[in-house]
């Protein structure tokens, strides 16, 4: 089953077309990296998955998540993972005031706090408790989200997605705000929910894409450039075209990596 089935679409606002003639398929199992510079249309793309945006209807396209065409938002979200610095950006300034249980606690209503007209079974609380078991953020249950890391807030997002066990989770650009040994621990956690969903990384940091991501997709000149391979997409000439500056890509442990060509 393909999760993602995108066929010749534009999306733009107003006037302005953003995306054009975007073909993308992302099956089930498959993870995916889609990587492009910053104004590349990457956000865009996140938002036409999200259905926070549609196609547009000038031409014929093909749009389908998870094999339909017609879906609820809601039920959507449950399939769906998304994590976005905007939703990080949001706890942090809106629900600074909740512990990390009640993050994870609050994915089973989609909603910014717990409220009282809301009712836990038991059975949800004990899901959300073996979720934070699961991403070994217990110790974070009780610590409010004013007094925790960037990595530790990101983890309990993390945790409130994971609730609904989704089929795919799509990060846009994960590693944001966090430092090096915290970037280096944010990978090892989607290494592991790499065997429970699909992961689908949205990012223009080469190296956030692990090896368990086989597939790329690259962003540039208002479509998707190139799609393919790991190995066969992630080279010097695709990544200066793409970032417009010339850059030597290396490989070692199936983990990539750029150097510049600046001397």
């Amino acid at each position: 089953m393909y999760i993602i089935e995108f066929e010749n679409i534009d999306v733009g606002y107003d006037e302005n077309i953003i995306l054009k003639d975007i073909n993308l398929k992302i099956k089930s199992g498959e993870h995916f990296a889609i990587l492009g510079a910053n104004g590349s249309g990457k956000s865009t793309l996140m938002k036409l998955i999200q259905s926070q945006i549609h196609p547009r209807h000038t031409k014929n396209f093909k749009k389908e998540i998870f094999g339909k065409k017609n879906y609820s938002i809601f039920e959507l979200r449950k399939e769906l993972g998304i994590i976005t610095n905007d939703l990080h950006n949001y706890f942090e300034k809106e629900a600074s005031y909740m512990s990390g249980f009640e993050v994870v606690l609050s994915g089973f209503y989609g909603s910014i706090g717990i409220f009282t007209h809301q009712d836990f079974t038991k059975q949800q609380i004990k899901k959300a408790l073996e979720v934070m078991k699961f991403l070994e953020i217990f110790d974070l249950k009780d610590k409010k989200v004013s007094s925790m890391s960037t990595g530790q807030l990101r983890k309990c997002i993390v945790g409130r997605a994971l609730i609904h066990e989704p089929k795919a989770f799509v990060l846009d650009e994960p590693t944001v705000g966090l430092d090096i040994k915290a970037q280096i621990n944010f990978i090892k956690l989607l290494q592991k929910l790499s065997l429970k969903a699909t992961i689908i990384l949205v990012t223009h940091h080469l190296e956030e894409i692990f090896s368990e991501i086989k597939n790329v997709a690259l962003i540039y000149n208002q479509t998707i450039f190139k799609i393919g391979k790991k190995e066969e997409i992630l080279n010097s000439e695709n990544l200066s075209t793409i970032f417009d500056i010339k850059l030597e890509v290396k490989e070692k442990n199936k983990r990539y990596y750029i150097e510049t060509a600046l001397q």
